[in-house]
């Protein structure tokens, strides 16, 4: 067997782990490098003919999640080979790209991505896939910033690989993380770990509960009769955040674009059966700027607005602000903190430009990745016997830093290398 990390070693993002056997082949996550700030961020994996090389002799690419930093490869995968992806992130897929076809100059390119993604075909939580000659592999699902999130069980030749994807335990949906490990994954046991490390360089002074945001917005929207929230328009849990928060003020509508009411109504329609958290259902309202009525209803009552930082978004600001109070009017910022310092390598002027405009803000965010301290109870929960592999993290950041042990400290792997019979080759 031969695990090769194309990349993902020493970056956030960009994810593409390979695991083959002398007969089958199959590929874990493309995604696509994470942008510099405002700029594009440039992928030499981005173009068909290197991704129908990576694709030769592969039988199928699996994603753990829908963010571009995992799937955005998508497009360049040949026809013939399969691609799989849990049932609501494809919808989430397809709801993004039918709202992009309306960009002026990009209907052919997203009609052409929309037709490969409805050639994706999906799984299920721990059911089990054959794949090739001799590859299986199980999803299971894991709480993350994407609703729909997987890790990975792949079984072949005698061995069996746990890739995490992308993970954590404060989200509503976290308390599962452990318990599923301890049921499925820790009786037999695994050989090798590939593990996401995104939070091993981040010195985060507390990492807060979904639950304590949810809070903290109730506070601020007490305090402030009209709340616009700058937030990922794909995180499930940090919208129920802000839409719980929101009924528990008196007659406030949850305002948001058609894009966003679709985004929310395929969450509510496969998560909203089994929780009413993600239910979406109290008083969300289609933002129109010919819609009186409600613009009457926001001015007189308040609100709760969803963000986004189009063309359309920022005519919406430019005819709100002056009409409201600044005492009474505040943005709640709820996205990576990066993208706002000028310091920080992500930095985008663009978008720091746009929450000054507000008179009030305030940060509320936590992150969409594991704590230091719940990657070390992953790795204990379930030690490989051979091998962790830590991707998706900072160049020059230290696993062996976690309190894991000397034992599997040892087996942590960074270069390529021969370990009890499986090749790790790293690129």
């Amino acid at each position: 067997m031969t695990i090769t990390i194309h990349r993902g070693i020493d970056q956030i993002g960009g994810c593409i782990t390979e695991i083959r056997t002398a007969r089958s082949k199959i590929l874990i996550d493309l995604g696509h490098n994470l942008p510099k700030g405002n700029g594009p961020s440039e992928d030499r994996f981005d173009n068909a003919r290197v991704i129908a090389q990576l694709c030769e002799g592969c039988d199928a690419v699996f994603y753990t999640h829908y963010h571009g930093d995992h799937v955005d490869l998508f497009r360049h995968v040949p026809e013939r080979v399969d691609q799989y992806i849990g049932p609501l992130a494809k919808a989430v897929m397809r709801i993004r790209l039918e709202h992009l076809t309306h960009v002026p100059g990009e209907k052919e390119r997203r009609e052409a991505d929309l037709t490969a993604v409805e050639r994706f075909k999906t799984y299920e939580p721990a059911r089990c896939i054959r794949v090739g000659k001799d590859i299986r592999i199980t999803p299971y699902f894991v709480s993350h910033s994407a609703a729909d999130a997987y890790m990975f069980l792949v079984e072949a030749d005698g061995k069996r690989i746990l890739h995490t994807g992308d993970f954590r335990q404060h989200g509503y949906l976290g308390k599962g993380l452990l318990p599923t490990l301890e049921k499925y994954i820790a009786p037999q046991g695994i050989d090798v770990l590939i593990t996401e490390g995104t939070m091993l360089d981040r010195n985060e002074k507390k990492i807060v509960h979904e639950n304590d945001l949810k809070r903290q917005a109730i506070e601020l929207m007490k305090r402030y009769k009209n709340v616009f929230v700058l937030c990922s328009s794909t995180d499930m849990d940090r919208l129920a955040t802000f839409h719980r928060a929101n009924r528990e003020m008196r007659n406030r509508p949850f305002v948001c674009d058609g894009y966003q009411q679709r985004i929310l109504e395929s969450f509510a329609g496969h998560a909203g059966v089994k929780s009413p958290l993600f239910k979406f259902d109290h008083k969300v309202y289609g933002s129109d700027e010919r819609n009186e009525k409600l613009r009457k209803w926001m001015l007189d009552t308040g609100f709760t607005m969803l963000l986004r930082t189009g063309p359309k978004y920022r005519r919406w600001v430019d005819t709100l602000l002056p009409e409201l109070n600044p005492d009474e009017t505040l943005l709640i910022y709820s996205m990576f903190r990066g993208y706002i310092l000028p310091t920080h390598e992500a930095y985008n002027p663009d978008l720091k430009a746009f929450v000054a405009r507000f008179p009030h803000s305030e940060y509320v965010h936590t992150s969409g990745h594991a704590t230091t301290d719940t990657l070390a109870a992953v790795c204990r929960t379930v030690p490989p016997h051979t091998a962790i592999i830590p991707i998706h993290r900072d160049k020059g950041s230290d696993f062996a830093s976690l309190d894991i042990g000397d034992e599997l400290r040892s087996k942590i792997v960074t270069a390529s290398q021969t370990i009890d019979g499986i090749d790790f080759l790293v690129k």
